[in-house]
């Protein structure tokens, strides 16, 4: 097995730091295919004896010749999860905290569905309501909704990346939150990094799958799927056996008991 040298985290920090400036290896990657791309557009235009294209009218795409369509597996997977069973249970009515307005609108086209969002959308189609509200402080009454979606974003809460305040328990909030308002016999479907327990600032945070587990005390894990470092789906598993991820994704599927747990007595 590779094992990372001592200069390692140098020159990570080093290309995470410089990266929102200039992707170093992109640049690199850019010249190669510069080069390629003057040969095809020679070559197209012998192909078209000599046809003119205005300089103003270059558009040169570096980085799509690809064996693969590149694809964002935890994006893809968690979408289809959720998907899935939201279509297979028919709920009245769908929320979707923040996740994507892509993910939502195709969920309008089977039941009416809200998007919540600090950042709402200016979208306009049938069937879905988007609506301005802060994770932290929901303007939906106790136990209002009957099926919520929250697919990788109480990592961001409080790291202030999308214009949220600063709060270091952001995502614990977020979760008593999203529980607050689920309905009795309601189900929630929630995704985060999981692997070793971090923050990148500002990027995001990565959770133990425990944790996320433990920050939900009044839910019932019904079923867990993830998404490993390799990109691969693992369906109904258990959380146990993947706490040792470097960047997995966690897909939780919660459900609140139709009755409460009792009190508990000195």
């Amino acid at each position: 097995m590779y094992k990372k040298g001592r200069l390692y985290p140098i020159i990570n920090l080093f290309y995470h730091l410089t990266r929102p400036i200039v992707d170093l290896r992109l640049a690199f990657i850019a010249i190669i295919n510069y080069i390629g791309y003057i040969k095809d557009l020679q070559q197209f235009k012998e192909l078209t004896r000599n046809l003119r294209i205005p300089l103003q009218d270059l558009n040169p795409q570096l980085f799509d010749k690809t064996p693969l369509t590149p694809i964002d597996h935890h994006y893809f997977y968690q979408q289809l999860w959720a998907f899935k069973d939201i279509l297979k249970i028919q709920p009245p009515a769908h929320l979707d905290l923040g996740s994507t307005v892509a993910f939502s609108g195709y969920l309008a086209q089977i039941i009416p569905t809200t998007f919540a969002d600090i950042r709402p959308p200016n979208v306009h189609i049938e069937n879905l309501k988007i609506l301005k509200a802060d994770l932290l402080n929901l303007p939906l009454g106790n136990e209002s909704q009957e099926s919520i979606s929250c697919l990788h974003v109480i990592e961001h809460i409080g790291l202030g990346r999308y214009g949220d305040a600063l709060n270091p328990s952001g995502s614990q909030e977020a979760c008593k939150e999203i529980a607050r308002t689920l309905k009795k016999g309601g189900r929630l479907y929630l995704s985060v990094p999981i692997g070793r327990e971090r923050i990148c600032f500002n990027a995001h945070r990565v959770f133990n799958p425990k944790t996320i587990v433990e920050y939900f005390p009044d839910l019932k894990l019904i079923e867990f799927s993830v998404v490993d470092d390799n990109g691969m789906l693992h369906e109904n598993t258990n959380w146990q056996d993947f706490q040792l991820q470097d960047y997995g994704c966690g897909l939780f599927l919660f459900e609140k008991p139709q009755i409460s747990k009792p009190p508990r007595f000195p």
